[in-house]
């Protein structure tokens, strides 16, 4: 393969998880707007006389996602001449930078004419799905795929439900993890792992509903993965792929849990906040390759 094709997938993957952390970023941080409600310009400029954090912070996440686009727009075609032989390689070029652009869009969107939380939740989950993409044509180029003979995996019927069932699934934990955000409810809940522990009960308003259904939602997926690795362990010893692939997807979820209950109890610690939505974005890149993987492997 094309030593340039590796280095620029290496390069546009990690650029796509500088756009997901700046994105979390902006929104963590209250940056939104930044530039007020100008773009692509910044208050009306291209680089405003007065920057304040918050303009520095959108400005920069701009600047990243913009250059990130067209390092996309770059691996998809270079990718789909290279490699367009294998028969994801076509369908992935195209999400991964449809979505970024998509994503680039609702943030347009956001600060021209203002969106709803439950809009802008969506934000962080569309570039999710062209972070995945573009990790999957990265293996792809790196034929990770014919090193673990894909083409020779047997992944049986209950198998194959769990890992579509759960992929699905960690895209509604992402949601209504970024609504969490959106809406500012991230400590409506001063505790963990109930609302308030002295007095658990059900949530009183809007805001800790959304609260509790993000943690709820969580802690469902920790214990389907925790299953699908049990299962993955006792069934699937002779297939390392799949063996130390669940171990590596149960110990992710493992850290977003912990990470999720430590942003609570730090009080939205920046560090630990920006952590949290770099774990669930690996372990959905895990779960997407999982899904690659299925797709190729026979059915028993």
């Amino acid at each position: 393969m094309h030593k340039g094709l590796k280095w620029l997938a290496v390069i546009t993957t990690l650029g796509m998880l500088f756009v997901l952390l700046g994105g979390a970023l902006v929104t963590k941080t209250g940056s939104g707007m930044g530039c007020g409600r100008s773009w692509p310009l910044c208050h009306g400029e291209i680089i405003p006389s007065n920057i304040s954090l918050e303009t520095f912070i959108e400005l920069s996440h701009r600047a990243v996602s913009g250059s990130v686009g067209i390092l996309v727009l770059a691996l998809s075609i270079w990718s789909w001449k290279a490699i367009g032989h294998i028969r994801e390689t076509k369908i992935l070029s195209f999400l991964a930078f449809f979505f970024l652009f998509a994503q680039a869009l609702i943030g347009a969107a956001a600060v021209i004419w203002s969106q709803s939380d439950f809009v802008l939740a969506l934000h962080f989950g569309i570039s999710l799905i062209s972070f995945a993409a573009v990790l999957l044509l990265t293996l792809l180029i790196f034929e990770v795929d014919q090193r673990f003979d894909a083409h020779k995996l047997v992944i049986d019927r209950k198998m194959r439900f769990h890992i579509v069932g759960v992929t699905l699934y960690s895209y509604l934990v992402v949601y209504t993890g970024a609504l969490v955000r959106h809406t500012n409810s991230s400590l409506v809940c001063p505790d963990w792992p109930f609302c308030v522990n002295d007095s658990p009960g059900l949530p009183t308003n809007m805001y800790e509903w959304i609260q509790m259904g993000h943690r709820f939602a969580a802690g469902l997926i920790f214990i389907w993965i925790a299953y699908i690795t049990y299962s993955a362990i006792k069934n699937h010893k002779h297939q390392k792929v799949i063996y130390w692939g669940w171990i590596i997807a149960f110990i992710l979820v493992c850290s977003q849990v912990a990470s999720g209950a430590f942003v609570v109890l730090t009080r939205l610690n920046l560090f630990l906040a920006l952590l949290h939505a770099l774990i669930i974005s690996c372990l959905f890149g895990l779960l997407s390759y999982f899904i690659l993987l299925a797709s190729r492997s026979r059915l028993k």
